[in-house]
């Protein structure tokens, strides 16, 4: 299976609650941040996307109306104090307003070769993605919810999923986008769902914290996510590229005017890297050449060097197969 890692700097800070009641602890950041992130099924409608670039991407909704969702996750590592894991790849799933996933044939829907309400994204410095989305829908026999699977250096880390709280999902049921399908009356609470209800309470560490309204203005969502990660650093976790190639990294990064990528070939074949914006767009294809084993040194200039942020797509071909991995680099001014 070829993974990808992307890396990036987006996400927006804030101090996160419920609007019209205080908030509990729970729905603050969860009953514990510090807490291991409970593990769940990834359900029945999971895709992985990590090969396409434009997969890379805030916005997931790929024009699906709904009520607007800013949802801004932090990853932390319980087994190191909850410090921020950087340059983790988060992938999310989830429904429309009607309850239904992309890229499946289900009952009453058939998505196929669609990829709405799907996404990933890398986290910054802070351990922190956020992904621009809608407030999911609800189906027969579950309640509202979000899946999303963590990656460090291509390798999961764990599977589980956001709960939301059950007031909130109330007004946005009653509200005039999501009226015509009303309340979820196969499973009213999240703790009556089957999948949060086991063990007892334990979803309270799912739960994500909103502040906003169930209308066109929508609502910022916040997480804190803790997950079991090496105490002596990701990079000595081997990327999933068949051992053909290691990326050893852009550097300087951040840069300002030039940088450098670094990669180690493992085996002899085509290596190829591209860069482009943090919206798939293609800039530039910096190196593409057959190649032997050892490092090669890629160097990178301006006017490809502009503010902002970058990803670079290294690709090695061989007669071992094609794999992909993908990283980012940050231009500051």
């Amino acid at each position: 299976m070829k993974r990808s890692d992307f890396i990036s700097l987006l996400g927006t800070a804030g101090v996160l609650a419920v609007i019209g009641k205080q908030p509990s602890k729970a729905e603050q950041a969860g009953a514990d941040p510090c807490v291991l992130i409970p593990s769940e099924t990834r359900g029945p409608y999971p895709l992985d996307l990590s090969a396409d670039a434009t997969k890379f991407r805030r916005d997931i909704t790929e024009g699906r109306p709904g009520v607007p969702l800013r949802l801004r996750m932090r990853i932390v590592n319980v087994n190191n104090g909850c410090t921020p894991i950087a340059n983790a790849r988060v992938d999310i799933w989830h429904t429309d307003k009607d309850g239904v996933y992309s890229g499946f044939q289900q009952p009453g829907s058939n998505t196929v070769g669609q990829t709405f309400m799907r996404g990933i994204q890398v986290t910054d410095a802070d351990g922190t993605v956020q992904f621009d989305t809608i407030y999911p829908g609800w189906y027969n026999g579950r309640t509202t919810h979000i899946h999303f699977e963590v990656y460090l250096s291509s390798v999961l880390s764990v599977t589980s999923q956001i709960a939301f709280p059950d007031a909130v999902t109330a007004e946005v049921y009653a509200s005039e986008q999501y009226a015509a399908r009303g309340q979820n009356t196969s499973v009213p609470t999240t703790a009556q769902d089957n999948v949060f209800a086991t063990p007892s309470g334990a979803y309270e560490r799912q739960m994500v914290a909103l502040e906003g309204y169930p209308d066109t203005r929508g609502y910022d969502g916040n997480i804190t996510i803790s997950i079991n990660a090496p105490t002596s650093g990701l990079m000595e976790l081997e990327p999933e590229t068949g051992g053909q190639f290691i990326v050893r990294g852009a550097y300087p990064n951040p840069c300002s005017h030039h940088s450098a990528i670094v990669v180690d070939v493992k085996s002899p074949g085509r290596l190829t890297v591209a860069c482009y914006s943090i919206h798939g767009e293609v800039l530039a294809t910096v190196f593409n050449d057959d190649v032997n084993p050892g490092r090669i040194t890629i160097p990178l200039h301006e006017p490809l060097l502009r503010p902002g942020m970058i990803l670079y797509q290294t690709t090695h071909s061989s007669s071992h197969g094609i794999f992909h991995q993908i990283n980012g680099l940050t231009i500051v001014p």
